[in-house]
């Protein structure tokens, strides 16, 4: 079960799903994929860091980040479709880190996330991606992923 392998891999349970910051559905389901709203990487509410990745936070940090927000991409699809057991693959993620001035490192940081999910689905959890350099991100939030996954209907 893959709520089981998330707390082996992470010592920590599924969150609950996020609220919405504003006007928008966390996931949303078409067909036999589903999308996530981009998530920040927030444990119990508060973000794990704050600020622009290369000046206030570190790549480490901003890629221990990306796993969290990755998590609670999870968090959202279970709550939208009921079990993660669900999902047959991970499509695709978008990473965005807000960069400091010259930082080039978003790759790095991605990783954390797609590290994450190949470690915790196999196969199933490789996936297209994007890492993208931004300006600024919700409530200073150094990085934010969406996600698109092929579930079982």
């Amino acid at each position: 079960m893959i709520e089981e392998k998330i707390k082996e891999l992470t010592g920590r349970d599924l969150p609950a799903a996020a609220k919405p910051l504003a006007a928008y559905v966390p996931a949303q389901v078409t067909g036999n994929l589903i999308f996530t709203a981009g998530q920040l990487p927030t444990v119990d509410g508060k973000l794990l860091a704050e600020g622009k990745v290369g000046a206030d936070v570190t790549e480490e940090k901003a890629a221990e980040c990306a796993k969290i927000a990755a998590l609670n991409c999870l968090s959202v699809i279970k709550a939208e479709i009921g079990s993660l057991d669900k999902i047959k693959k991970i499509v695709k993620i978008t990473v965005f880190v807000n960069s400091s001035d010259n930082f080039t490192g978003q790759p790095k940081v991605a990783n954390g996330a797609s590290e994450f999910l190949i470690d915790l689905f196999g196969d199933k959890g490789k996936h297209a991606r994007s890492a993208v350099g931004v300006n600024e991100l919700p409530i200073n939030a150094p990085v934010e992923i969406e996600m698109i996954a092929e579930i079982s209907v």
